[in-house]
């Protein structure tokens, strides 16, 4: 673009800016940097040539500059024909582009999604479902928060989650929510390496009193399920206790002491497959099973999802029902 086009881009923005150009006016320009013949141009937009004309008149009247010069065998745009044509073609693209979002976004193939999952449904139902939807809509925009279900569960409330894969805390009334129980989580104790309480399987819950602990917050279910499960066999609980939300952390601090961490059997079996922790970490066998409260599918009472939101939750739904064929055909087959 030379110097005269580019002076005559910026009159063509100020000008056209404060009077208002009309679509069919863009799409016009277009089709006459296209095609150079006012004819081919008012044929593409399927209208008559001398309304095609008219309507290049009206651009001039508004723009106050000349647009196209008539020449023995069609037109030339001016450079500030050509100034037009350039912002008329992004513009109009642009809005092809606005037009095919929105109707994704009324069928569910495009748009946001913002849900949030506790660890082991996130791995095992979220993960897989949010990568069967990019296979078929890979516009959709999935934003996922792993965290304990309180904080989930206000979040949602917040509604900055559209659903989510949790409990429902103790302490927020259950009536506000919509939920959907697909699934328990039973959780185990991993510990590094060459642990010494790996020297013994299985341990019981009394050998880990006197040990280091790293547990999930304070409130966080599965650091309760801990708790009562000392309580109830009338173990004393352990003392020296690190608390927190962060997994990178929890395994810096099993991988590099004698501490003992409980985690979701999806996360252990996960981190045990991981190129970077593989032989580092190891489940300590024990006598004893850590259950934890069953997790649920669950939304705001009354609050409509999204189609793409309704989207990702039915491939959860459908993820669930089928791991759960699955278990079916393998129970079938071995009776």
């Amino acid at each position: 673009m030379d110097l005269t086009e580019r002076k005559a881009e910026r009159e063509v923005d100020r000008e056209s800016l404060r009077a208002g150009l009309k679509f069919t006016h863009l799409r016009l320009i277009v089709a006459l940097d296209d095609h150079a013949k006012v004819s081919a141009a008012a044929q593409m937009l399927n209208i008559s040539q001398p309304a095609a004309s008219r309507m290049i008149a009206e651009m001039e009247d508004i723009l106050g500059v000349e647009l196209c010069e008539r020449l023995a065998r069609g037109i030339a745009l001016t450079p500030a024909g050509k100034a037009l044509a350039r912002r008329a073609r992004t513009v109009l693209l642009e809005m092809r582009e606005v037009d095919r979002e929105i109707a994704d976004l009324k069928t569910g193939k495009g748009g946001t999604v913002f849900m949030g999952s506790v660890t082991a449904p996130a791995i095992d139902l979220a993960v897989p479902a949010i990568r069967r939807i990019r296979e078929r809509h890979p516009r959709i925009e999935i934003n996922i928060e792993v965290d304990a279900s309180n904080v989930l569960a206000r979040e949602l409330l917040a509604s900055r989650h559209d659903f989510i894969i949790a409990r429902i805390p103790d302490e927020l009334n259950p009536r506000l929510f919509e939920s959907k129980v697909i699934g328990i989580e039973k959780a185990c104790l991993i510990v590094r390496r060459g642990h010494p309480l790996l020297d013994a399987p299985p341990v019981s819950l009394e050998c880990l009193t006197a040990h280091d602990w790293v547990l999930q917050p304070r409130g966080a279910l599965l650091s309760r399920t801990i708790e009562s499960l000392f309580l109830t066999r009338n173990v004393a609980l352990p003392e020296r206790v690190l608390n927190t939300g962060s997994m990178l952390l929890t395994m810096v601090m099993v991988a590099q002491s004698d501490a003992i961490s409980p985690v979701s059997v999806e996360v252990a079996n996960f981190i045990r497959s991981d190129a970077g922790l593989a032989g580092a970490i190891e489940i300590l066998p024990t006598d004893f099973e850590i259950v934890v409260q069953p997790y649920s599918l669950i939304t705001v009472k009354n609050r409509a999802l999204s189609p793409v939101a309704r989207m990702v939750y039915a491939e959860i739904e459908a993820g669930i029902a089928r791991e759960a064929g699955d278990i079916n055909s393998v129970l079938h087959a071995l009776s």
